[in-house]
């Protein structure tokens, strides 16, 4: 056996070779995740933008009538942008303090026997196709929103009856399908929150729940708001559940009303459109991508003030 030390990386001139083949690699993978982004913007501006003008941006964003198979058609998304931006907000009301709880009881509270069983449920939604969720909204929520309804309304001929498939409904659901993402990456920012810090709070004579919400979540505010964007990017993106449960009518975002929200407007037609209507749809993915891009850049602009306070 010889006493020499053996390396996978034999000499200098093997060790520089791999160096500037793995710099080459992360460079390049880089500049496919720009160039995926700056493809797709341009893509969307592209596609989105001949609508705008042969439309105009006004009539479209801030009309209230669509009609684009009439004899003479209007393209108003005012009441589909407002169905979205208040779908989505309820939803993350709803998901993200239920969400938030959950994670802190896993990282803080829950005995190790019940966390074995909560967190593989956890991920277990992760993994349920959206066509499930909104399969079960169908069976289960919406009779059970369709009974509320028909009392709140039973006095009232002018309501015009969803059968459970209404904005509540969906907010439900998409309640529902946010948690995962919200829970899984709370807990994980939750844990990141070094031993000290709790240590420290204690010792002071803070109670446990004290530290929990003056000394922990605190300091896990930017993994928390981490989760929230992703948490908003999955209700404000999904289509398939929504489409399935929504009732898919262009109305004012009422309670009991029958809505149509950006994502299903796009799924809902796209297939027969033609002409003006098929290029207003990617106007409309083209609003739902800005929409998305705002949410992403205020978030993180809050993210960032968080982890110049906690320099601070």
């Amino acid at each position: 056996m010889s006493d020499k030390s053996f390396s996978i990386i034999g000499n200098y001139k093997t060790k520089n070779t791999v160096e500037k083949v793995a710099h080459v690699i992360f460079v390049t993978c880089g500049l496919i995740a720009v160039v995926a982004v700056f493809s797709i913007t341009l893509y969307m501006i592209i596609s989105g933008a001949p609508a705008i003008f042969k439309v105009g941006l006004k009539d479209i964003l801030f009309g209230t009538e669509w009609k684009p198979t009439a004899a003479h058609p209007s393209y108003g998304i005012l009441y589909v942008i407002l169905t979205s931006i208040i779908g989505t907000a309820m939803a993350i009301a709803i998901g993200v303090p239920i969400g938030l709880m959950t994670a802190v009881f896993l990282a803080e509270t829950a005995p190790k026997r019940i966390a074995n069983i909560v967190r593989p449920a956890v991920e277990l939604l992760a993994g349920i196709p959206s066509v499930v969720y909104g399969l079960l909204g169908i069976l289960i929520l919406s009779p059970l929103i369709y009974k509320i309804e028909l009392a709140l309304y039973k006095n009232s001929p002018g309501h015009q009856f969803t059968g459970g498939s209404n904005l509540i409904t969906a907010v439900l659901v998409l309640a529902i399908m946010i948690l995962p993402t919200v829970i899984n990456i709370s807990e994980s920012a939750l844990k990141s929150v070094p031993s000290h810090y709790k240590h420290a709070s204690l010792a002071l004579g803070a109670s446990h729940i004290q530290t929990i919400f003056k000394v922990i979540i605190p300091a896990a505010k930017s993994g928390i708001v981490t989760a929230i964007v992703l948490g908003v990017g999955r209700a404000i993106g999904e289509a398939m559940a929504i489409n399935m449960v929504a009732g898919n009518g262009v109305n004012l975002p009422f309670p009991f009303s029958s809505v149509r929200f950006l994502t299903t407007a796009v799924v809902s037609e796209m297939g027969y459109a033609s002409g003006t209507h098929k290029q207003v749809l990617f106007t409309i993915g083209l609003v739902l991508f800005v929409f998305i891009m705002l949410i992403n850049l205020v978030l993180n602009k809050i993210m960032k003030g968080g982890k110049k306070d906690a320099d601070i």
